[in-house]
């Protein structure tokens, strides 16, 4: 089950956001051959227009268990301010090569208008 956070993201500012992954015991996951997507948008129905993909990386090693989400500027600009709705979804092929999705983070974002454009 994915851990529930609420984000702030102030738009036209680049952002980075470090997700740090544990394994049930306490230890780093481990992400070797993992990838990993996440996306916002309005709401769970929302049309393609209104959503927003992460630029996403695994962070070497990919044994430390970190994962960074970034926007640009100019793709936080581009977001009306208000809230939105987020995933962060990892993909690994298991040991009969089918892929298994896991969701490790969900909640919502609310981005704070900016007065300096």
């Amino acid at each position: 089950m994915a851990q529930y956070e609420d984000l702030e993201i102030d738009q036209g500012t680049d952002v980075a956001i470090q997700i740090e992954l544990e394994t049930a015991d306490g230890s780093n996951k481990n992400l070797t051959n993992h990838s990993v997507v996440a996306k916002m948008k309005r709401g769970f129905n929302s049309d393609s227009a209104s959503t927003q993909d992460f630029n996403c990386i695994v962070n070497s090693p990919p044994t430390s268990g970190i994962i960074t989400l970034s926007l640009t500027n100019n793709q936080t600009n581009a977001l009306s301010p208000g809230k939105y709705l987020y995933d962060v979804e990892l993909y690994f092929a298991d040991s009969s090569d089918a892929i298994i999705t896991e969701r490790v983070l969900e909640g919502s974002i609310r981005v704070k208008p900016s007065i300096t454009r």
